[in-house]
C-alpha cells in the first residue's frame, strides 16, 4: 500500500488521467445505454440472423446490388419512414439495421424504436464492417451467373 502512495504522489499526472480515461469510459458506456442505441458486433449480428432476426439493409438500392447480406431486406434509410407498416408484423422479432459504416443506422434504429419496435440494432461498421469480418455477402452479378448456369447457350 505505501507503495502505491508513493507511486501516486511521484506520478499525479500520470494517476489523474488515468482516473480521468476510466471516468470517461464509464460516462460514455452509460449515456449509450441511456440512449438506448445498441449497436452490435458483426459475429452478434449472425447469432441473431441465425435465430431469426430480420436484417434492414438501409443502403440505396445501387449499393444493395453491389453486395448485401444473405436475405436483407432493402429499404433505404429515406423511405424507412413510409415503410414501416410493412414491417410491423416484425415488432417483436429482433431487426438488425445495416448501413455503409455504421453511422447513419443510428438514426433508424431510434425511429424503429419510437415506433414500437423492440429488439433493434445498428451493426457496427455497417457492410464495411460485416466484409472485413469476412462474413459472405450477396451480389447481383453472383445471383446472375447463377441464374444462368442451367441455360443453354444458343
Amino acid at each position: 500500500m505505501d507503495k502505491i502512495l508513493e507511486f501516486t504522489g511521484n506520478h499525479t499526472l500520470l494517476v489523474l488521467a488515468l482516473v480521468v480515461s476510466f471516468l470517461v469510459a464509464i460516462f460514455s458506456e452509460l449515456r449509450r445505454k441511456a440512449s438506448g442505441t445498441i449497436n452490435i458486433e458483426a459475429v452478434e449480428a449472425v447469432k441473431l440472423i441465425n435465430n431469426g432476426a430480420v436484417v434492414i439493409d438501409l443502403r440505396s438500392p445501387d449499393a444493395y446490388g453491389r453486395g448485401h447480406i444473405v436475405s436483407a431486406r432493402s429499404v433505404p434509410h429515406d423511405e424507412l419512414e413510409a415503410k414501416t407498416s410493412s414491417l410491423s408484423q416484425e415488432k417483436t422479432t429482433p431487426i438488425v439495421a445495416v448501413c455503409d459504416n455504421g453511422i447513419s443506422s443510428t438514426r433508424s434504429v431510434n425511429l424503429l424504436r419510437k415506433q414500437g419496435f423492440e429488439s433493434v440494432y445498428g451493426l457496427k461498421g455497417g457492410m464495411n464492417g460485416w466484409t472485413q469480418a469476412g462474413l459472405p455477402v450477396v451480389t447481383g452479378k453472383k445471383t446472375k451467373s447463377k441464374s444462368g448456369k442451367g441455360k443453354k447457350r444458343g
